[in-house]
């Protein structure tokens, strides 16, 4: 088996990785990194040129693992394309996006890149997906394969639609011919969320481990249980209710809004906050909510009954003054983006409500430090009348609302990451998509606990035999 890392890996950004086995080349994600721009962007895809890739598996549809396929597509448009049901229906959605948000962000001058792919392109290639059920056998031997190649579909328990993918093939070794188990988890989480139920995974053994390392760096989040943040979130949002303020709530647009709105159907329903109290949200995650809702059965959920849908809401008003008028009253506004980047509406509104004492800014998700969300945060832990910048054009100005990070993720933590090694027994584990800090750690921790696996660090663009 050869492996090669085409995505970064000192970073959590472009997912994207080439895997040959018994003869069939394939390609596990096609991400872009959202802190970059145009080529810069993308993984180095001229790497595939001598190459075999006969298929290519998308596992979820972020953007760091989706964004760069119609651009991966162009160079190899051979390749079939393999993902969930539930993921073909976000791609359809998101990579238009992605599209129109390229071009725009060019014409009003935020980048001086070219779009790397553009409508047309996005159109042709949703007729290519293969859409499949989880936990049913996949054929994907390639055209010079030495053997079949089967693959099957796991639950991921990310986000609706993401999938962890298993590998099983023959390969000749050199006592024989032997069987080869491989798993790619992607990103992965074991634990419940408020709709996705915690992953599923293959039994044990397996040959090789391809594990995400997202939150390796992190000991606080191996600390934070999900019943104690969700206590603390409802109690924040009554607070600001209860003083006449609202409460901001960023999120990004896929898998964060619609649990963040199944959290604040619970607490209505629980009596945490006012069930009448308003609940605005706007753009994309509306029709995103949809896709959950029109695939509830399809797809693993903790209540298929839920629709996120019947969570009652109103749309942000567009004017001004009927914009005025909602933020007199205490509301919940659930807008992307999630990091509060420049010219988003979250943006806009944290602008209106961070010099407020009665208002609240709660995010629920990851928040880097350079981005403006990341700003605001550090602003306020130095305490009230501590000046942040959030928009260049708008210059600093003075936070007094509350503001608090409230830690829930998608992503198993690092001793559940060290729980899947115990879990499926691998006899070499390859660290992927995570920060350089967060691989040493499950590197030191799986080599102490397990010294009879084989931990690999790889670098992007250097191949591997496994």
């Amino acid at each position: 088996m050869r492996y090669l890392s085409l995505g970064h890996t000192d970073a959590v950004a472009a997912s994207c990785h080439w895997v040959e086995l018994a003869g069939t080349g394939l390609v596990l994600d096609a991400g872009m990194d959202p802190e970059e721009d145009g080529p810069a962007a993308l993984p180095p895809f001229h790497l595939l040129d001598a190459r075999a890739v006969d298929h290519v598996v998308v596992t979820h549809a972020h953007h760091d693992h989706l964004g760069a396929l119609p651009v991966l597509m162009r160079r190899v448009p051979h390749a079939r394309v393999h993902m969930s049901k539930p993921t073909a229906l976000l791609a359809d959605v998101l990579l238009p996006s992605s599209a129109k948000l390229q071009l725009r962000r060019m014409r009003e001058g935020s980048t001086t890149a070219e779009p790397v792919f553009d409508m047309d392109t996005v159109e042709a290639l949703s007729y290519l997906y293969e859409a499949h059920n989880l936990d049913t056998d996949l054929d994907l031997s390639g055209l010079k394969a030495t053997a079949p190649l089967t693959a099957r579909f796991y639950h991921a328990g990310h986000v609706l639609g993401a999938v962890g993918v298993y590998l099983e093939a023959e390969e000749e070794g050199p006592d024989g011919p032997r069987r080869r188990r491989v798993f790619y988890t992607s990103d992965t989480s074991l634990r419940p969320q408020a709709i996705q139920p915690g992953g599923d995974y293959p039994a044990p053994p397996l040959d090789v481990l391809l594990l995400e390392t997202t939150l390796g760096a992190d000991p606080e989040a191996e600390l934070t249980t999900r019943k104690a943040e969700e206590k603390a979130f409802g109690e924040a949002l009554a607070r600001v209710l209860a003083r006449g303020g609202s409460a901001l709530i960023p999120v990004f647009a896929l898998g964060r809004a619609q649990e963040t709105l199944a959290l604040i159907d619970r607490f209505k329903r629980r009596r945490v906050i006012p069930e009448e109290t308003p609940v605005y949200t706007a753009g994309q995650l509306r029709g995103i909510a949809g896709i959950y809702d029109k695939t509830r059965f399809m797809s693993p959920r903790l209540d298929p009954e839920f629709e996120v849908a019947e969570v009652e809401q109103q749309h942000i008003p567009r004017t001004q003054t009927r914009l005025d008028d909602a933020l007199r009253e205490p509301a919940l506004f659930v807008v992307s983006s999630g990091m509060l980047f420049e010219r988003t509406l979250s943006n806009q509104l944290a602008q209106r409500l961070v010099g407020h004492e009665k208002h609240g800014v709660f995010f629920v998700g990851f928040a880097k430090e350079d981005s403006p969300g990341g700003r605001l945060l550090e602003a306020a832990a130095r305490g009230p009348g501590t000046e942040v910048v959030l928009d260049a054009q708008a210059g600093p100005q003075k936070v007094f609302a509350e503001v608090v990070r409230f830690r829930f993720s998608g992503h198993a933590h690092r001793r559940d990451l060290i729980q899947l090694v115990e879990m499926m027994k691998p006899r070499k584990v390859v660290l992927v998509h995570g920060e350089a800090a967060a691989k040493t750690w499950i590197k030191d921790n799986v080599e102490f606990f397990y010294p009879d696996t084989t931990v690999l660090i790889p670098e992007q663009g250097v191949e591997v035999e496994l």
